[in-house]
């Protein structure tokens, strides 16, 4: 005999006798508790799943066909969402109907047939080197705890960490040293990431100088590393809004974005000889089909080298 499966938190709803919005409820409680999804996926889920049922209007999920599926992608880009938006909320979907199929909703998955983006293909953008630089010195003396800000700007481009991972960096996990911190990412999976000399000085700068002044803001020992104005941990919205507002100071594009520092960190990396393994750890990527994306984005390389060896350029 098999192993008895975990018995839930609460009773499953039957397939017949329950509205669809319960089955929402008991999808998210089940991807955070037995599957022990991070919460910002679970989030994900929620969030892509109540755009799913404003368009599902009281039908029934048993009923929908293949075309009414492929009704509701179409709808999806009448919203004005852009491809990497509409791709996640499909992968949403197939991951809430496979569920649905193991509850014994669903005798298959009809959502598996829809097509989605192929997100490797599509080119992230990134900043020049010049431009990083710029946006690194943005944070100026006469700016409220700008040696934290600075810190926050140099960790996103020397790590190439996702803001909610920098916002959860404690101060154990950061060895200046030893020029090195440890990142937890998605699936609360842990990886080490480098240190350069100029992230490791302005972290240094911040802990010598600032943290301790929104410590005594707390009223307590907060573990984190980054600390908001009242001593709090700096939440991943903050993180979007300081690095938004510097961006704008220095003439960077203005639909920056902590990802597109991450992006930068890895063409970077790749376009000064780093191996694509050692990136794909560093980003902590699952699968390196998902580093090779930066393989494709350094064009002013191929350029360069283009010009160099063909004899007619």
């Amino acid at each position: 005999m098999g192993r008895p499966r975990p018995r839930p938190l609460r009773p499953r709803p039957t397939a017949a006798s329950h509205p669809a919005g319960v089955w929402l409820d008991a999808f998210l409680e089940y991807a955070a508790t037995e599957c022990r999804l991070a919460e910002n996926t679970v989030a994900a889920y929620r969030r892509d799943l109540k755009r799913f049922y404003l368009w599902l209007a009281g039908r029934s999920i048993p009923t929908l066909s293949i075309r009414d599926l492929a009704d509701y992608a179409a709808w999806l880009h009448e919203q004005g969402l852009g491809p990497a938006s509409l791709a996640r909320h499909l992968v949403s979907l197939k991951v809430f109907f496979r569920y649905l199929q193991l509850e014994g909703v669903l005798r298959e998955n009809l959502a598996e047939l829809l097509g989605s983006q192929k997100l490797w293909e599509r080119v992230p953008k990134v900043l020049t080197p010049d431009q990083v630089d710029r946006l690194l010195d943005g944070p100026q003396s006469w700016d409220p705890f700008w040696r934290r800000d600075r810190a926050l700007l140099e960790l996103l481009y020397a790590t190439g960490c996702r803001a909610s991972e920098l916002s959860h960096l404690k101060v154990t996990d950061v060895h200046l040293d030893e020029g090195y911190c440890r990142c937890r990412g998605k699936g609360d999976k842990e990886r080490l990431v480098p240190l350069g000399v100029r992230a490791s000085e302005a972290v240094r700068l911040y802990l010598e100088h600032e943290r301790s002044i929104l410590v005594q803001r707390s009223g307590t020992q907060p573990p984190w590393l980054l600390l908001s104005y009242r001593g709090r941990r700096l939440r991943r919205e903050r993180i979007w809004e300081l690095l938004k507002r510097y961006a704008a100071r220095v003439g960077a594009p203005p639909d920056i974005s902590p990802h597109t520092m991450r992006h930068s960190f890895a063409t970077h990396l790749l376009a000064g000889g780093a191996d694509l393994r050692q990136v794909q750890e560093m980003l902590g990527h699952a699968s390196i089909a998902t580093t090779q994306i930066y393989t494709h984005v350094d064009t002013s390389r191929l350029k360069a080298v283009h010009h160099k060896f063909h004899p007619r350029a």
